[in-house]
Formats: structure tokens, sequence, C-alpha cells
């Protein structure tokens, strides 16, 4: 088992800058691939970025490619998601999810994800 804790979240003005984090405790030393999601009331829960396990291959939607950048420090098993240039578009509740042992590839499915933290809450202003 994985257990994930996501921080960071807050009350910022659009085109502030957040870094949301994800720690992982229980059995991190499997690799695996990770990935932020998040969900704005009343809509789905979507894929936001992606990350290999050792970081060389990321994945983003299209709405924050350029703006959000994911990074991942195994040392301290810990993910992280650098949101710059935030938008009111971009409140949500954003979730960090990893996929089972040895899947170390992200993906942008929701089922492809085994655990998931309990979120986040991101609130931009205009």
């Amino acid at each position: 088992q994985v257990q994930l804790v996501e921080s960071g979240g807050g009350l910022v003005q659009a085109g502030d800058s957040l870094r949301l984090s994800c720690a992982a405790s229980g059995r991190t030393f499997s690799s695996y691939g990770s990935g932020w999601f998040r969900q704005a009331p009343g809509a789905e829960r979507e894929f936001v970025a992606g990350i290999s396990w050792y970081g060389v291959t990321t994945y983003y939607a299209d709405s924050v490619k350029g703006r959000f950048t994911i990074s991942r420090d195994n040392a301290k098993n810990t993910v992280y998601l650098q949101m710059n240039s935030l938008k009111p578009e971009d409140t949500a509740v954003y979730y960090c999810a990893a996929r089972t042992r040895g899947q170390v590839m992200p993906t942008r499915a929701l089922y492809d994800y085994d655990y998931w933290g309990q979120g986040t809450q991101v609130t931009v202003s205009s």
C-alpha cells in the first residue's frame, strides 16, 4: 500500500503561483508513475499532469501546458506540481495519484491509478 498526502493549496489571485506537494509513505520502495488530477465543483475529475518514475517522461493537459510543471524527488518520496500564471478556471480540488508498483509510466486515465490522496483545494480569484 502507498499513502499519499497533498499540501500546498490555497487561495490566490489570478496570475499568482502555487506549488503543490504530494508526499508518499508506505511501500515507496517500488517504482511507479504518478499524476495530478483536479475536480471542479459539478465537474468530473480530470487529468492535469503525469510523470514517470525516473522523471524523464511528463504529460500535461492542454489547458495547463506551459504554465504547470510536474517534477519528483524520489529520495524524498515526493511529487510536485508547480503552477504558474494561475487562472480562475484552475480552481478545483487537486488530487495526487500513483500507479501500482512496477507501472513506471504515467497515463492520462483515472482508472490506471491505484492510490489517491485526499486532495487539496486551490482557489484562484479574478
